[in-house]
């Protein structure tokens, strides 16, 4: 026995229908996420940004310092380098 046009169509249109209902649950449940993820963001954010005036900002001369001493070190590395190739083949002889 074989169903009716106007069964199909019937079931055709209420699985439509289910799909739209699914799909809308679950955009609804992804947005309520996003949502909690951004108000954690939002929240980490303003931490960071706590955390930067109170403390960071404190070591930023600090770390100028600290790179300008680098910067020596860094200009004297080709040097020192040449130096210890001449070593290294007067080695190998």
């Amino acid at each position: 026995m074989r169903p009716s046009t106007t069964l199909l169509i019937l079931l055709s249109v209420v699985e439509a229908a289910l799909l739209v209902v699914v799909l809308a649950v679950a955009l609804t449940r992804i947005r309520q996420r996003l949502v909690r993820i951004s108000e954690g963001l939002a929240t980490l954010g303003s931490a960071l940004a706590g955390v930067e005036s109170a403390h960071l900002r404190v070591l930023g001369d600090a770390a100028s310092a600290i790179n300008a001493r680098f910067d020596i070190v860094l200009s004297a590395l080709p040097g020192i380098a040449a130096k210890a190739a001449i070593v290294a083949q007067r080695r190998v002889r």
